[in-house]
Formats: structure tokens, sequence, C-alpha cells
């Protein structure tokens, strides 16, 4: 049996229970090295079989999943946060079905989650933002020509940018092209929920100045948005003139 779970957002006691068990009970785990917090290793029994997948790659993932199974093991993939985001499992998954394996998926605390808790912010405000996009800066890995920066700025919704910190000079300016304000609120959240999270507000326009002020050019969030400023609306599920399902309006 092979389990993909996510790690949470950095801090070792955000993962979940669930996923902790799976970690407490694996013969084999194969983590994402260069992203998630090696101390959820400790949750390993002293004779697991460990795998560092930062210099590997998906075919040698595949070989050590291939030896686990043929033995009998149950093997944990570990990925950073939730693995449904930028977490490159549909491959994995493709190739385990090819093979025949069983596998399951444990979901994690994704590190937007955590940026907005570095924050003490909520992504979605009254007359702010109801929509959150979370995509990423092209760079070497291209988007699809629907989803270029400019386009999805147009929108004026909270964004979260992964992958994206050594990309701002192109980003912000495709940010103010599709329709953000150069003063936009922006921030970079320095790993989230790490025991060295920073947290570094600032504009769209001066993202990138931001970033090379502080040395960021890595493990970083970029979010974009009104819902960074100090205007919204009061939500009308707790307005006492406002009545739903669990309450009748007092006025």
């Amino acid at each position: 049996m092979i389990h993909f779970v996510g790690a949470g957002s950095g801090a070792e006691d955000l993962i979940t229970l669930r996923g902790a068990k799976h970690l407490a009970q694996a013969d084999v785990v194969i983590y994402a090295g260069s992203l998630v917090n090696p101390a959820l290793l400790k949750n390993c029994r002293p004779d697991c079989e460990i795998h560092d997948s930062a210099s590997m790659t998906l075919e040698e993932v595949l070989a050590v999943m291939d030896r686990a199974e043929s033995q009998g093991k149950t093997t944990v993939r570990l990925h950073t946060g939730d693995p449904s985001i930028y977490g490159a499992i549909r491959e994995q998954m493709d190739a385990l079905d090819a093979r025949g394996y069983s596998y399951d998926v444990t979901p994690g605390v994704s590190s937007f989650c955590g940026a907005a808790a570095a924050l003490k912010a909520e992504y979605t405000l009254p007359n702010v933002s109801q929509t959150v996009i979370i995509t990423r800066a092209e760079g070497r890995t291209p988007v699809p020509e629907g989803e270029q920066l400019r386009k999805l700025a147009s929108h004026g919704s909270t964004m979260v940018l992964f992958l994206s910190s050594s990309l701002l000079e192109k980003a912000q300016q495709e940010l103010m092209e599709g329709g953000y304000s150069p003063d936009t609120p922006a921030a970079i959240v320095y790993k989230a929920t790490w025991p060295d999270e920073k947290v570094f507000r600032c504009t769209v326009s001066t993202l990138a100045e931001t970033a090379r002020a502080n040395q960021v050019t890595k493990t970083a969030l970029i979010t974009v948005g009104g819902f960074l400023g100090s205007d919204y609306d009061r939500s009308l599920l707790y307005d006492p003139g406002f009545s739903h399902g669990c309450r009748e309006a007092s006025r």
C-alpha cells in the first residue's frame, strides 16, 4: 500500500492525525526534502527506510515504490502542504494505476492557508473579494495562455502566487498591466508556519524590491489583493438584522 500524505505547511504539528499515523506505520518514506520539514520524520519508526526525493527523478521514486511493493511493505510519499496543489502527484498515481498498486491520498494544510494565518487575514471579505486565485508566475514551466497573470489580474480578486518569489520583476508588471493598481496591498510570506517564518508587507509595485531587500528568492508565497487592506463590509451571517435557517432577524 502507498499513502500520499500532505505534510502540512511547515510546522511539524500541522500534519493531520491521519498523516502522522501513516508516517508512524510506514516501512518506507519518500519525502520532498527541499520543502518538507525534516522534523516530521521523528514520527517514523527507527527501522523505517527514508528517501529524500529532492534529487530523485520520477523514475527513481517509482523504483523505490516498486521495490517496497514487491516486498509487501507500506510506503508513504510525503509531499509539502496539500499534495493536490503543485504536488506533481498525478503522474505518480497514473504510474501506480498502470502497475495495479493500491494507494490513497491524505490531504494536508496547504501553505496558502498557512500564509493567511501568518498574515492574520481572511482571503474572502464581503464587498472586497469572494474569489481566491491560486496560481504561479510563468518561468521555465509555462502556464496556459488563458492563465497568464495579466489575464487573471483583470478579476481584481485575491491572488496567491506559488513558486514565484524569484520571478517578481515580471510578475508585478503583469499584475499591474492586468488591472491591479500599483498601491494594491501585497505581502510576501516566507516559510509560512515554520519556526523562521517571516512576513513582508508591501504593495504590488514594490514586490520585487521588497523581495530583494529581504533576500527572499524561494520558499515564499506572494499574496495580493484588497483583503490585506482595512475596508470591508460586515458579514450578513452574523448581522442581527439578517435572517437565515438558524436564526430570525431581531429587527
